[in-house]
């Protein structure tokens, strides 16, 4: 059983109960409407509960007006959708359509708009929404203990692949199945969910978002990992310049799990850039091809750190 239905069980109980405690007229119509109310996140309950009281009054007062004006007839129903749901549209309160339309039968149902009506179907939304609200943000289940999961393993599989690329670039014989690659993708999209899902239940609008923040960023790397793969298969001789390039990828392999950035990847990069320039141009077409191939990986594997670098100014000691 899920523990969204569990709070949804909980809201409708309490709801109704607070409506017979109050003595309210249709107490389950509250009940109806903590059902509405429960969502997948604090914020989005918290959001759509407005935008159905919103849109809930706006309907009460616009049946109120069209049965007091042409009576309790069928047609005067669709006149009252014709209005009510362009009006929803344009406020941007659709969420609230289903609501705004339960409020108006109980008007056509009881054929009046007497005050002490439409104050009780008022109440009955406060009641019945206002508690799945609350019930909705006193707790939902926390998200961090999956994001470090998803973080330990992502990282696991951005080590390997540095790894098995230092392997290529050493040996271009060296064979490997790619499994790295894929995972990362789905764990990637898994852990955006997820941040997501924990950024929708913060409360507070302004708080910094770490989770997406650091998922934005490998999402970000991985794409540069992606445009590094074809490039080091076009590496078919091992060259000097090659094994250099496996030493920054080696240390890159170690510093992906140290919490900081600590750019010694970038400095043996610089070390390494520079001695491309000093070193003669290729003898053989063979050698001018992998040298070329080679340059475009160093130069990718640059913007990869450049990643890491800019999103560390915005966050002290965040995972490179």
């Amino acid at each position: 059983m899920g523990f969204r239905v569990i709070k949804t069980a909980l809201a409708v109980v309490i709801s109704i109960l607070i409506s017979q405690a109050l003595g309210l007229h249709s107490p389950l119509s509250s009940g109806l409407l903590a059902i509405l109310g429960v969502d997948v996140t604090k914020r989005r309950g918290l959001r759509t509960s407005l935008q159905r009281l919103a849109a809930s009054i706006l309907g009460l007062l616009i049946a109120a007006l069209l049965f007091y004006v042409f009576g309790f007839q069928v047609w005067v129903i669709g006149l009252f959708l014709l209005i009510l749901f362009p009006i929803l549209s344009r406020l941007e309160l659709r969420e609230g359509a289903v609501t705004g339309s339960v409020v108006m039968f109980h008007l056509f149902a009881a054929e009046s708009v007497d005050p002490h009506l439409i104050l009780n179907e008022v109440c009955l939304l406060l009641v019945g929404l206002g508690t799945a609200t609350l019930i909705n943000i006193s707790y939902m289940p926390k998200e961090e203990k999956r994001l470090a999961g998803l973080k330990e393993r992502l990282e696991y599989c951005f080590s390997r692949i540095f790894t098995e690329i230092a392997g290529h670039l050493r040996n271009t014989a060296h064979i490997w199945d790619g499994n790295e690659l894929l995972l990362a993708h789905d764990l990637l999209e898994d852990g955006w969910k997820a941040a997501q899902r924990s950024n929708e239940n913060t409360l507070w609008f302004g708080e910094t978002d770490s989770w997406s923040t650091y998922i934005s960023m490998r999402k970000q790397q991985m794409e540069s990992v992606d445009r590094m793969i074809p490039l080091v298969a076009q590496v078919y001789q091992t060259l000097s310049h090659g094994e250099l390039l496996a030493n920054v990828f080696e240390e890159l392999s170690k510093d992906v799990f140290v919490d900081y950035y600590t750019g010694r990847a970038e400095q043996l990069l610089l070390q390494l850039e520079s001695r491309f320039k000093q070193t003669a141009l290729p003898a053989t077409r063979e050698e001018f091809e992998v040298r070329s191939a080679l340059l475009q990986l160093l130069m990718e594997l640059k913007h990869y750190l450049s990643i890491a670098k800019r999103e560390k100014k915005k966050f002290s000691k965040e995972t490179i």
